[in-house]
């Protein structure tokens, strides 16, 4: 970590100035790089010399959202990609061989649940999930070849909280890499790296870029564990565009006060949630109620701007609710300056089995609220309205 605050690394932390002596990085929107002469391009692919050749490897913009990064997290190393998925996918083809095997959260996002269970059983790689609540069996599960463990903390979208601490004493117990999904805390609420873990990714599509602009994805940690990664990336080609770069780079400055803001925002619906007859159970992270709050607050600075609630009624109160908002977006994303509303069960998570789903608490009236930096008391207007209109 930094020696300086948060915020000011987020801010401060830039590209040298070019001869232009610019107070704000440029975009560098170039494919590629020209060198002075034969021996300085033969050097420079045979890695005797670091410095930019092609995009798809790097890019002074890639460059410096991933150090920020970096920085913010306490991290060696890192490198950025396309998206999320992309992000999570390249980390494990980089870092597995055929034959090895993960252990992971049961709870985790719906696309990276069908990685597991699709794509990388063709590879002859296996996954065994553990309950997040139940981690004194986890040992219980490691095999010979188990190479990983994975998690996401908090979870998406049941708000689990992972005990950071007790699951890197069992990672490096058994010489296991440890690889923390951080989309929801971000590095401002949350450094998985002070707990023990190896890696960590973000989707920085969401709270990251803050206003649904760009997409993007990030991994950092370990030095060595991240050169597998960029060899793996830099010949696969699911690099992060510069121009995407530049925006999430930028947005890293505002991050603090955004997350300020959404917590503020989230703790107040969570409270009025709690209280309503329509609703029959509320989860937030930082709420007294929350079965792991203390897990919460000894990992994280604030709660965060996920609330997830369960409406008496099911399915059918999940449409209503749906049908009846006015202000709130409907949308798959979260992390939106905008508030949006979303019914797991039917959308993120649909590709799951009902025994999946109800496995990680998604029951068919969940919903989950990603709550953006309007005034608190609109968006508990809006939702209070919609639930008028809910029949349980």
């Amino acid at each position: 970590m930094s020696s300086k605050k948060f915020e000011t690394a987020a801010i401060r932390s830039q590209l040298d100035r070019s001869q232009y002596k610019e107070h704000s990085s440029p975009i560098y929107l170039t494919s590629s790089f020209v060198f002075d002469d034969a021996e300085e391009m033969r050097a420079s692919f045979a890695e005797e010399k670091e410095r930019n050749i092609y995009s798809r490897f790097s890019n002074p913009s890639t460059s410096e959202f991933i150090q920020k990064i970096c920085t913010l997290e306490g991290a060696e190393d890192g490198f950025a990609f396309a998206s999320g998925m992309s992000a999570v996918f390249s980390t494990f083809a980089a870092l597995l061989k055929s034959g090895d095997h993960i252990i992971s959260a049961r709870a985790v996002f719906g696309s990276t649940h069908s990685l597991f269970s699709k794509y990388l059983p063709k590879w002859n790689i296996d996954t065994t999930y553990f309950q997040i609540d139940e981690l004194d069996e986890l040992e219980s599960l490691i095999q010979p070849n188990t190479k990983i463990i994975y998690a996401e903390t908090p979870t998406n979208p049941g708000l689990d909280i992972v005990d950071l601490e007790r699951l890197s004493k069992i990672a490096k117990k058994h010489q296991l890499i440890l690889v923390i999904d951080n989309c929801f805390a971000t590095p401002y609420l949350q450094n998985p790296i002070q707990f023990g873990a190896d890696i960590v990714i973000h989707s920085a599509t969401k709270l990251i870029d803050g206003q649904g602009r760009v997409m993007g994805g990030i991994a950092v940690g370990k030095k060595e564990l991240i050169r597998e990664i960029y060899l793996f990336s830099r010949n696969t080609g699911p690099a992060l565009s510069p121009f995407n770069a530049w925006v999430l780079s930028k947005s890293l400055e505002t991050l603090s006060v955004r997350l300020e803001r959404h917590s503020d925002n989230a703790e107040k619906l969570a409270v009025y949630l709690e209280k309503h007859p329509a609703v029959n159970k509320t989860t937030y992270p930082f709420l007294d109620s929350h079965p792991k709050v203390q897990v919460a607050k000894k990992q994280m600075k604030r709660g965060g701007n996920i609330v997830t609630f369960e409406l008496k009624g099911g399915i059918a109160s999940g449409t209503q609710f749906l049908n009846s908002i006015q202000l709130c977006s409907l949308s798959a994303n979260l992390g939106d300056s905008r508030t949006i509303v979303t019914h797991p069960a039917s959308t993120t998570h649909s590709k799951l089995s009902e025994e999946d789903r109800l496995a990680v608490g998604i029951t068919d009236g969940l919903i989950r609220v990603s709550v953006g930096l309007e005034h608190a008391d609109d968006i508990i207007q809006d939702i209070d309205q919609a639930l008028k209109n809910v029949k349980s």
